[in-house]
């Protein structure tokens, strides 16, 4: 009988094995696939693997403090890959922009391509962006996960930093207060991707993130991101943690309103700790005895595709955007269709990665946003529109698909998703306060560890999240020793 059970192996609930090991309990993940990853997944051509996830990690001092919990040095482990350019925006009038590691280039360069006021308004919008992080960061990432009374009640302090995240405009309207020139406006609306969520329509709040990937920068991980989910299982083995792949949950079980365990095909795994590392409206809706409402509002899904193509002369990010970029949000969101004319994002791990394995060829990672699995999605179209847009910009030359997934299977993969990529969508005031917490508010010993919990998507909150639900349990735990 293990202590606790993990249910999951992606960040979030390797972060939480790590964390809860660490303390000295004997831990178990159960994971329904036959690796580790989660959507940090990997697809294997010619003895080489190649990420079919994230490629992008910020915040790399959250991952070292997973190591550090361990007693180990993620210097030890992985390499990070500062890449530099880091980003190139392209766009159907000609326009180019370039993103670099360090903030002072970027702007240099926004100067150098979009004139001298643009470079001024985007100096001046990452301190705006860098204000909101500062002032949210401890309360909605580090925290444990925000409450309305906490704000209501927390005094003058606290209300000087509610003012300061602006939550109540959007995120658009505050990028269209602060920067005129188009382009400059696409690529800071395009952060409200990175939660999946509806610019449009999310609170200013998010602006945040322009901060820290331009402002802080952005790594790749040399050899990819898997290499960082090798070293935590490597180091989550390494304190005694069991893994037991190819091994579906089915069910949580409980009694007299704790949790006792779960059930898998393989039989019942008993512990008086469960730690769902599993999109929270499977676990709401699929494996507690009693079924509950999971949020209706979900963040946008993509068509994901790994191509093989001649080398060409690149960054290691590549966007290209449409004539009308938040028309893709009205698409999505609003229509529930693939964009008419989609942005066309693509990654080249020979450069975020240093993984060239190929003489002449290289692979190419590409992404284009879509709504969930619930709406209607032509693969063939999506497909046409993606390949013809690379193809007419040079990008690619005789491609070939090596791997593809839609929303839909998306949803097969990860049950309960609806494909969604970050669970529940930021697009409203209280979207972050409508997120799970990490601790379950009416079943004792049950917690929850996943970008779709507090404090949302993305591998370092994911990491957060799996700290924080390991922090809930130890808590009970120690409340329970001392009763």
């Amino acid at each position: 009988m293990a202590d606790a059970i993990v249910i999951g192996a992606g960040l979030g609930g390797l972060s939480a094995a790590i964390h809860l090991a660490a303390d000295g309990h004997r831990i178990e993940v159960l994971e329904a696939a036959p690796e580790a990853g989660g959507k940090a997944g990997t697809f294997e051509i010619d003895g080489v693997r190649l990420d079919t996830g994230p490629s992008v990690l910020t915040l790399p001092t959250v991952l070292d403090e997973v190591f550090a919990r361990a007693g180990r040095r993620s210097g030890d482990l992985i390499d990070y890959v500062v890449f530099d350019p880091a980003f190139r925006y392209r766009f159907p009038d000609g326009a180019e922009v370039t993103l670099h590691h360090r903030v002072d280039d970027t702007i240099d360069a926004v100067r150098d391509t979009l004139g001298a006021r643009a470079g001024d308004e985007l100096a001046s919008f990452l301190d705006y962006a860098a204000a909101i992080w500062e002032a949210a960061a401890p309360s909605f990432v580090y925290g444990d996960a925000p409450r309305w009374t906490t704000l209501l009640f927390g005094g003058l302090e606290t209300l000087r930093a509610v003012s300061k995240i602006d939550p109540l405009t959007t995120m658009q309207r505050a990028i269209d207060a602060r920067v005129h020139d188009e382009h400059l406006r696409a690529i800071l609306l395009r952060y409200a991707t990175y939660n999946g969520s509806d610019a449009r329509r999310a609170p200013a709040t998010p602006n945040c993130i322009a901060h820290v990937e331009i402002g802080l920068g952005g790594y790749g991980v040399r050899g990819g991101i898997h290499r960082l989910v090798d070293a935590l299982v490597d180091t989550a083995t390494g304190l005694g943690v069991r893994f037991a792949f190819d091994t579906p949950v089915e069910r949580i079980l409980t009694a007299q309103g704790a949790v006792r365990g779960v059930a898998s095909a393989r039989g019942e795994h008993r512990a008086d700790l469960v730690v769902a590392n599993a999109d929270a409206a499977h676990v709401f809706t699929s494996l507690l005895p009693r079924p509950r409402r999971a949020t209706e509002d979900r963040s946008m899904s993509g068509w994901t595709a790994l191509l093989s193509t001649k080398k060409r002369e690149r960054v290691a990010h590549t966007v290209f955007f449409p004539r009308d970029y938040v028309q893709e949000f009205a698409d999505v969101f609003d229509a529930g269709r693939p964009p008419e004319e989609p942005t066309v994002y693509v990654c080249a791990p020979r450069l975020s990665a240093e993984l060239d394995p190929w003489k002449d060829r290289e692979a190419l990672f590409v992404m284009v946003n879509a709504p969930t699995a619930d709406h209607a999605f032509d693969e063939d179209e999506v497909r046409a529109k993606a390949m013809a847009r690379l193809e007419a910009e040079g990008a690619i030359e005789g491609a070939e698909i090596l791997w593809s997934r839609t929303p839909q299977g998306l949803a097969d993969r990860f049950p309960g998703t609806l494909g969604a990529l970050y669970g529940a969508a930021s697009n409203g005031p209280s979207a972050a306060f409508s997120r799970p917490p990490n601790r379950d508010k009416t079943l004792r010993g049950l917690y929850y560890a996943s970008g779709s919990a507090h404090p949302g998507g993305g591998m370092p909150l994911a990491l957060l999240s799996g700290r924080a639900a390991a922090r809930a349990a130890q808590e009970d735990l120690l409340c329970s020793a001392s009763a």
